[in-house]
């Protein structure tokens, strides 16, 4: 095939206007300052751009040599600043004088639909079946950070399997004197591609996994070289063991995959089969991923390193190779395109044109023509033979994302930012609307008669398309003329004159769920509510990871006032729906801050002070698979003999005294009732901190008891109910009211739980004065039981129940107790805790001061 060279003046660099970025594929926030971790949450902060004042103390660290040769767990796009650290995991303590940071326990909710995405489709891979016999299969790589695969049969799409590895999360800490700064970055799948019967896939974890495409979703090795998030992949068709691969680093790595995933040793240890880097010591980048789905083969791979091909100053989204794989092009921020030589990784040119970002690019078979899309709305046809830009086409009004040619390399198909996908004959120029979508377009994919297209929704959609004999669209009328330069297509819509789609509707739809974009917890600390892409408001509890009611679409604030209610409980785990999903963190101590009664939940048969910890139960719903598996597999290996079972978490491990654990005996309902149960349909996934220092991701039913990265401090709580206790005390003064006759019972402060009732105060007092029958029926010394003046433990009240006390709502209080000594209206409710008197009627930082007083008879 050959191209009509055009007479095109070369363009004039120029400062161009801000990039118009796709919201994708590891697009990373600018931050004027840094963020306490307190502060920063779950927010996405994978570069840090610090305050000038920030920056001149850790540039004027004491620091002598080169930050990465210090500390070589420390990546290279973090080396300018000294005083970054990788936070200590647990048992990591030795010489540090700082406390040490406990792993973190991590779940995330799934839909009750997970056999769908919830997050916007970054990727598409289609592959053949009729080499192999099988069907034909699609994968699309979502920003929910995982790939799914659809059988295509009869002109329908269905879900066959999850391929989840991918973690979500990582750690690092910049140490400014006391302060810890965090870092987040997100693991969506930015690219995937297909090698022979390998789907390769890369992520903003900085990883490229290989997963066998015909399996249930087995990763078979993890390969780690790139610093920065991994944005796009390249391979050669003709030859399946070269991929390439490319991110915001600016590195671009070239990789065999023969010698890449053979392996040399055996290791008993080795969960997955990983390529490690060159480094000398362990990258921050280095995850262990123990995925749902990890076909464990116990094998080590060498020190296999991969070509580099250097020449990139910054960030890289597009990579393209041709089917031998002796040609590679790449292109990124620095607006232009770069032509290697994979084999050597050597530069063999460097073709300028472009006057913004180039976000996508194609080689044709033979390597001779490349086009590339950037984000100043132009497609270029560059003749490498030639060196320069033969053909520049002006059909979109915005960046362009994504490019997908048809076999013969004589049309192509592009969209982007203005949700169109266009079809353009290179060689006459005419181009057509195809099809108009609702969101950004980020991906392209021709398989014969369907253009699969991947936008920021979570659905796939495929449009109808004439792979084979192209010609046949422009026959259905409404084409135009390429322009040569961006702005008359700008123009052009601007004037009314926007040409009208071929095809309105897709002829195949593959549904995602909608996102979720705005969460709120709710003061009970259970439910959080929620709203997604549609619209739709939902309320979650996290507690059973389940939606437990669906509002529909209406007002979210509305809802979230009308569901408020005046409690008080602990903050007892954090937050985030970066993943379009929710999140849940747990961090010890803290979590275990949250207490609730039993009878609150709705326990049949339980007590009323009976007190369930909502970390503990919640752990114990979690890992009850996990629990059931390790003491089955603890007891058959006891009947063999091993003793060391059972010694796998030692009390020595713990950071906090004997006397500061709670060994569940007093008050607490530890394995009297039931844990929390959660979902084995859409099961939650958890993600924790390896060994190696890295977080990895799996099901809850997937767990199978030989897990040895889970938190001790989760095993510990969930094994042998034994969890750091949390200050729950609320010191206060009771005091008679203003103007009541009664006498002062006591004379210093009174502590009692947070979650201790009013209506236990008010019995409290009742039994003290003896104004009238105790509401239990008992003596008045019985009640005593040694409580005196100064600091009494008012946990005595708790006491009452146990001897007897009748249900107390059924009961008319002779007694009424206020706070701020005023009148009726600061009377307490009988259902309020001290901890909501506190937060909503004493609001003051002061010790909590209550008033009793008689019921006046009416």
């Amino acid at each position: 095939m050959s191209f009509v060279s055009s007479a095109e003046p070369r363009l004039v660099s120029r400062r161009p206007p801000p990039s118009q970025h796709p919201p994708r594929r590891g697009r990373r926030p600018r931050l004027g300052r840094a963020v306490p971790c307190k502060q920063a949450g779950p927010e996405l902060v994978p570069k840090l751009l610090l305050c000038s004042s920030l920056r001149s103390i850790l540039e004027g660290s004491s620091e002598t040599s080169p930050p990465a040769a210090r500390n070589p767990s420390v990546p290279s796009r973090l080396a300018p600043f000294p005083s970054m650290h990788r936070v200590g995991s647990a048992g990591n303590t030795a010489g540090s004088t700082r406390p040490r940071k406990e792993k973190r326990f991590t779940y995330v909710l799934n839909d009750a639909d997970d056999k769908k995405h919830c997050a916007g489709i970054n990727c598409l891979a289609y592959l053949n079946g009729s080499a192999s016999g099988t069907s034909d299969y699609i994968f699309s790589g979502s920003r929910d950070g995982t790939l799914k695969r659809w059988e295509l049969n009869d002109g329908d799409a269905s879900f066959s399997a999850t391929f989840e590895s991918h973690v979500d999360w990582g750690l690092a800490a910049v140490l400014v004197g006391l302060r810890v700064f965090k870092l987040f970055f997100v693991a969506q799948v930015n690219d995937a591609i297909i090698v022979g019967q390998n789907l390769v896939s890369c992520s903003s974890d900085t990883t490229l996994k290989v997963w066998n495409c015909l399996s249930d979703g087995a990763c078979t090795r993890t390969l780690r070289q790139h610093s920065d998030y991994v944005i796009c992949l390249a391979a050669a068709e003709k030859n399946n063991n070269i991929v390439a691969s490319a991110g915001l680093g600016g590195e671009v790595f070239i990789w065999d995959l023969d010698a890449a995933l053979t392996p040399v040793a055996k290791s008993v240890d080795t969960k997955e089969d990983e390529v490690p880097n060159g480094n000398s010591g362990p990258a921050l980048s280095t995850l262990c991923s123990v995925s749902s789905n990890i076909a464990s083969s116990n094998g080590q791979s060498h020190a296999y390193s991969p070509i580099t091909a250097k020449g990139h100053k910054d960030s890289v989204y597009a990579l393209a190779m041709n089917d031998t794989g002796n040609l590679l092009v790449s292109g990124g921020t620095e607006k232009v395109v770069r032509v290697w030589d994979p084999r050597t990784g050597s530069k063999n040119m460097k073709l300028r044109g472009h006057t913004d970002n180039i976000r996508a690019l194609l080689l044709d078979s033979t390597g001779r023509y490349c086009l590339s899309g950037s984000s100043d709305s132009m497609i270029r046809l560059w003749d490498l033979g030639q060196q320069r830009c033969i053909h520049s086409y002006a059909v979109h009004t915005d960046s362009i994302w994504a490019l997908a040619s048809t076999p013969s390399f004589g049309h192509v198909y592009s969209g982007g930012r203005d949700q169109s996908v266009y079809l353009t004959d290179l060689s006459t120029r005419e181009s057509v609307l195809l099809c108009t979508n609702e969101h950004p377009i980020l991906q392209l994919s021709l398989q014969d008669d369907t253009i699969w297209v991947a936008t920021t929704d979570s659905s796939v959609y495929g449009w109808p398309a004439e792979g084979h004999t192209p010609q046949k669209v422009f026959q259905k009328g409404g084409s135009f003329l390429a322009g040569n330069l961006s702005f008359s297509r700008a123009r052009a819509s601007l004037e009314g004159s926007a040409p009208v789609p071929v095809y309105k509707e897709p002829s195949l739809v593959i549904p995602g769920v909608p996102a979720i974009i705005q969460h709120e917890i709710m003061n009970n600390r259970r439910h959080v509510l929620t709203k997604d892409t549609s619209g739709s408001v939902k309320l979650w509890e996290i507690t059973q990871g389940a939606v437990i009611e669906d509002f529909g679409k209406v007002s979210f604030e509305d809802k979230k006032k009308e569901l408020f209610e005046m409690v008080s409980i602990p903050a007892w785990f954090t937050m985030d729906a970066r993943l379009g999903c929710l999140s849940v963190h747990l961090d010890t101590p803290q979590c275990f801050s949250a207490e609730i009664y039993a009878m609150d939940l709705n326990v049949a048969g339980a007590q009323e002070d009976v007190k369930i910890n909502l970390a503990q139960e919640t752990l114990r719903g979690l890992l009850v698979h996990w629990s059931k598996r390790k003491q089955k597999s603890s007891s058959h290996s006891l009947s063999n003999g091993d003793s060391s079972v059972g010694k796998d978490v030692p009390l020595k491990d713990s950071p906090h005294p004997r006397s500061d654990v709670d060994d569940g005996i007093e008050n607490h309902a530890t394995h009297v009732l039931p844990p929390f149960e959660f979902s084995t349909v859409s099961p939650p996934s958890i993600i924790t901190e390896g060994s190696s220092g890295g977080p990895w991701r799996k099901r809850i039913t997937d767990l199978d008891g030989t897990e040895a990265d889970l938190p001790w401090w989760c095993v510990d709580c969930v094994l042998h109910s034994r969890y750091p206790k949390e200050n729950t005390k609320c010191g206060f003064y009771l005091h008679p009211a203003e103007g009541s006759p009664a006498p002062n019972i006591t004379q210093g402060k009174l502590s009692a739980p947070r979650i201790l009732r009013i209506h236990k105060v008010a019995n409290y007092v009742v039994e003290k004065l003896v104004l009238d029958r105790p509401l239990d029926g008992g003596s008045d010394s019985t009640f005593a039981m040694g409580l005196t003046s100064g600091q009494s433990p008012l946990s005595a009240l708790d006491s009452s129940s146990r001897l007897g006390l009748k249900t107390w709502q059924k009961l008319k209080p002779s007694v009424e107790i206020l706070c701020n000594n005023q009148a009726s209206a600061s009377v307490l409710s009988p259902e309020m805790s001290l901890a909501t008197v506190r937060t909503y009627i004493w609001k003051k930082p002061e010790d909590l001061i209550l008033h009793y007083r008689a019921v006046q008879s009416r």
